[in-house]
């Protein structure tokens, strides 16, 4: 089972558009190659809007804990307000923990000498399995103002991965979340393949930089996909130029196409709403780069190199 996982410097790039197209490549595909996906930007997932899941099973995701005072065996000694750093502790007649300012450090729970304070564990989000028309997706939602999100990344991935083993999937489809954050570092792990995905812009450059950077720094191998690629064609040879200084194949050129926004809206992957168009002809060829890697570890030769329209490009 091959793994791949789809990253970006920054947000806004296109990355779920090319995650999307790809689950619906390789469903059509002949001979297909069974695969399962996983949405690990949890923070805002948003895979679902496009390939529409019927949610199979839904599990709650415990991280950290939070103090709670039991009011009849407080006896006011303001103690715990005395070590609370975070200033969670309030007296309102009574003293009580403000749960979103209490970071579960339970510096309190250890001071109180009428042992009035336990530790609650906290319910911070939610993961899902659910099916869709390309196969099992494993998602979840953060619930605002919480942290742990490379924790819920992993739980997620790790579902996804026991599922595609269990089931004989040849290929995981991971849309990660974006930055070089934990989160994004939580996707990344045991990769056969990290594609990034960026824009011809200067924080398009920059970004893909510092991705490159940190999956090199893991030793993943990396490839890159530029989506909108002909906006900027200054900037877009910038982005050439700085993946051939960090030794990543740009696998992919994508035009700037409107059928990309109308297939959102119609929610499905612009490869499967207009197959014709020019973002999706790239895309399929793209698609076709990767799975030579995923399946065989290399780029095939004979594939033309990608361009702007889906054929080829002078460098």
């Amino acid at each position: 089972m091959k793994q791949l996982v789809i990253l970006s410097g920054k947000g806004g790039t296109g990355k779920t558009s090319v995650a999307a197209a790809f689950a619906h490549l390789a469903w059509e595909a002949t001979p297909q190659p069974r695969t399962v996906l996983a949405d690990a930007d949890v923070d805002a997932a948003n895979l679902e809007l496009v390939l529409q899941p019927d949610i199979r099973e839904e599990h709650g995701f415990i991280s950290g804990s939070v103090a709670v005072i039991e009011t009849e065996r407080c006896e006011g000694c303001g103690l715990c307000a005395e070590v609370c750093r975070f200033e969670a502790i309030l007296v309102e007649g009574a003293y009580r923990v403000d749960p979103i300012a209490c970071e579960g450090c339970a510096a309190c729970f250890y001071s109180c000498p009428t042992e009035a304070i336990h530790m609650e564990p906290q319910r911070v989000g939610r993961w899902f399995r659910s099916e869709t028309r390309y196969g099992s997706l494993f998602h979840a939602e953060l619930q605002p103002a919480q942290d742990n999100s490379g924790k819920l990344v992993t739980l997620v991935k790790q579902q996804a991965r026991l599922h595609a083993l269990e089931t004989g999937s040849a290929i995981l489809i991971v849309d990660g979340p974006p930055g070089i954050s934990c989160p994004a570092i939580s996707a990344a792990a045991g990769a056969d393949l990290v594609l990034i995905v960026t824009e011809p812009s200067l924080a398009g450059a920059y970004d893909m930089h510092r991705a490159l950077q940190m999956v090199k720094h893991f030793g993943m191998p990396a490839a890159v996909c530029l989506n909108k690629a002909d906006l900027n064609p200054a900037a877009a040879d910038m982005i050439l130029d700085e993946a051939r200084r960090h030794a990543a194949d740009v696998v992919g050129q994508i035009p700037f196409d409107p059928a990309v926004t109308q297939a959102m809206v119609a929610g499905e992957p612009v490869t499967a709403y207009a197959p014709d168009s020019p973002a999706a002809r790239a895309l399929a060829n793209t698609w076709g780069w990767v799975r030579s890697w995923l399946v065989d570890g290399s780029f095939g030769s004979d594939m033309e190199r990608p361009g702007w329209d889906g054929g080829t490009r002078a460098d």
